[in-house]
Formats: structure tokens, C-alpha cells, sequence
């Protein structure tokens, strides 16, 4: 299949003497097999709703005013949602083939373990954004609050389609995975700067800039700084 070559690790999985039983060593090709056709399967299945909510996260990237448009639409938000979901897979698999995250802690253990602990750490980075939405939401007139929240959801689906892109490109052109690993890194870095500025602009619309500065730290800067801060220091 076309999209499980860019997951591949690139290793030895057959023994090279004939064998009774051969296979995998701990399973991790037929774990990415399982989640490559998860993703294939359930994009095929929220195909049409990309093509609904396209228009919808384009107008995200120019205003900040397309983010209240989009959240202010029940079935649009709704179906951003599950498309977000859904791209968790795709970035988790990246994350684990190219190594975007790869600390130190991470170098004795298997494959399969190492994709488990990345998928742990990704989910761990999840919840604690959305710990820190629910702690810092205010009582009052939080209705830009929540939007600026879940324009989250929109900037990641803006972030991973292109990657993906970039990834089938690259792979199809015989790129090295450094080349991809620096692609995928500025493209990472150019869609969070856009998203830091549109979600800077949404919670402006009921907060002061000083205010706006400090939800914006609490919000983004600090949990992504403690991923980042797992990367390098351990």
C-alpha cells in the first residue's frame, strides 16, 4: 500500500536463514500496518465532511472572525471535531517514524515500545491543555474563551494534511528521512506561529492585551514548552 511505505522503519523484519516461524520482532510493523489502515479507512469514511469543512478552515488561516464562523456553525464544528480525531493516528505515526520526538529516555526500548510511550506522551500533552483550558476558563462571557480553545482543533487538521502531503511527496521522490524531519519541523513551526496569532486575535475580541498575553501563555506556550522540555531534557 502506497501510504504504509512512509511508515516503514526500514529494518530487517525476516530472519535470513529459513525458519519455521518467521515474523516480526515485537510486532511493531504489524501495529503500523493496523493504524496505516485504521487512518486509510476512517479518512475514506470522513471524506465528503473534509470537503464540507474545507471552506470553513481556509477562511481559519486569513481571519480570526473564520474561527467564530466555524465554531458558531454546530454541524461544521462538529464534523472539524471528528476529523481531528481522527488525524491523531497520522500524527502519532509521524512523530514515531521520523522521530520529531525522540528523547534520550526513549533510545533502550523496542519499536513497539516506543511507539506506545509516543502515543502516551501525545495523549498526555492533550490532556494537559485541556486541564489547563478548564482551569483557566473564566465564570463570565467565556464564549471566546471556549472558541479560541477549539480553534485548536481546526489549526491541527490545517497542520497535518500538509504534512501528510509533504510525507507522500518526499517519500515518492526518494528523500532521506533528515530532509523530511526538516520539512516536517518548518512546516510544524510556520502553522503554530499562525495559530498562536489567530487565537491571540480570537481571545482579543473580549480580553485585554495583557490578559490576552497570559491566556495565551497559560494556554499554548506552557504545555508546549513542557513537550518540548521532555525532548531535550530527558
Amino acid at each position: 500500500m502506497l501510504l504504509e511505505g512512509p511508515f516503514k522503519t526500514g529494518e530487517l523484519l525476516l530472519e535470513q536463514t529459513p525458519s519455521g516461524t518467521a515474523g516480526a520482532p515485537d510486532g511493531a510493523p504489524l501495529l503500523l500496518g493496523i493504524l496505516v489502515t485504521l487512518f486509510v479507512v476512517l479518512a475514506l469514511l470522513e471524506l465528503r465532511n473534509l470537503i464540507h469543512v474545507a471552506p470553513f478552515l481556509w477562511d481559519a488561516v486569513f481571519r480570526a472572525r473564520g474561527s467564530v464562523a466555524l465554531e458558531n456553525n454546530v454541524r461544521v464544528a462538529r464534523e472539524r471535531n471528528a476529523l481531528a480525531l481522527i488525524l491523531i493516528i497520522p500524527a502519532v505515526l509521524l512523530m514515531y517514524r521520523y522521530r520529531l520526538y525522540d528523547p534520550d529516555f526513549l533510545q533502550p526500548f523496542s519499536d513497539n515500545i516506543r511507539l506506545a510511550v509516543i502515543a502516551g506522551v501525545f495523549s498526555a500533552y492533550l490532556l494537559l491543555r485541556l486541564l489547563i483550558y478548564v482551569w483557566l476558563r473564566p465564570r463570565r462571557r467565556a464564549d471566546h474563551f471556549r472558541m479560541a480553545h477549539r480553534s485548536g482543533f481546526t489549526f491541527f487538521i490545517l497542520l497535518m494534511i500538509p504534512l501528510i502531503a509533504t510525507v507522500m511527496v518526499l517519500y515518492l521522490v526518494g528523500a532521506n528521512d533528515f530532509i523530511v524531519r526538516t520539512f516536517l519541523y518548518a512546516e510544524t513551526g510556520l502553522v503554530y506561529l499562525v495559530f498562536l496569532l489567530r487565537k491571540a486575535q480570537i481571545l482579543s475580541l473580549s480580553c485585554n492585551p495583557l490578559l490576552t498575553f497570559l491566556y495565551l501563555c497559560g494556554l499554548e506556550i506552557l504545555p508546549t514548552g513542557a513537550l518540548v522540555a521532555t525532548a531535550v531534557l530527558l
